[in-house]
């Protein structure tokens, strides 16, 4: 599957599209009449689909979406040695997903994404900048990663400020299935940070620093 060329491409799809696998199902009252049920449903065509005039409704319900925990936040030190909240230069924190999806008979799974993201720039950061890099995975459920791609997202904090938040937007990743009956909830979209071994450990070890506590704690 080539999802870091389809990661990069930019469709315009109108969907049905459900925004998770516990979305749940209503049903409106009416019906239809006589008349109606004898009219023959004829699919779109290719051209018709690729305009996105297909109104038919998902088969299935969308792929898992999460954050993976280990990989959820970054703390950066400015000395590895020294763990310490004057020590931190920069900080991340993965704080939600969410998405749609779209697939009808044996096509491809297509979806977007959107994370939430919140940077902190603490007491030893020497600059109002930084880039962090964040990657996206599709695996089947409960398995290794089929795929992954990789991003950098580029932050600036104005003057005085200590945290800001970015929404990234992923807007089409491809997932091909064998056939019409596998479903969306065979698979799972994860996103998380690269994170150096020191960093994976120091989540691991369930510790935390959050930039904004300070502040918090002093109001």
């Amino acid at each position: 599957m080539k999802l870091r060329s389809a990661l990069v491409l930019s469709l315009s799809l109108v969907a049905a599209a459900c925004a998770s696998s516990r979305t749940p199902v209503v049903e409106l009252p009416g019906g239809v009449t006589p008349e109606e049920e004898n009219v023959e449903i004829t699919p779109p065509n290719a051209f018709e689909r690729m305009l996105g005039m297909d109104d038919r409704p998902n088969v299935g319900p969308c792929p898992l979406m999460g954050v993976l925990y280990d990989s959820s936040r970054m703390v950066d030190f400015a000395s590895a040695d020294t763990q310490r909240y004057a020590n931190i230069e920069y900080t991340a924190e993965m704080q939600g997903i969410r998405g749609l999806c779209r697939y009808v008979d044996d096509d491809p799974i297509t979806m977007s994404i959107e994370v939430d993201m919140a940077f902190g720039r603490g007491p030893a950061a020497e600059s109002s900048r930084q880039t962090y890099r964040y990657w996206v995975a599709v695996a089947r459920r409960g398995r290794a990663p089929i795929e992954k791609a990789y991003f950098d997202v580029d932050v600036r904090w104005d003057r005085g400020e200590q945290v800001v938040t970015r929404t990234e937007t992923i807007e089409n990743i491809v997932i091909p299935r064998a056939n019409a009956e596998i479903s969306g909830e065979n698979f799972e979209v994860l996103v998380g940070f690269e994170l150096t071994p020191e960093q994976l450990q120091f989540n691991r070890d369930g510790r935390r620093f959050r930039i904004d506590a300070a502040d918090r704690q002093g109001s």
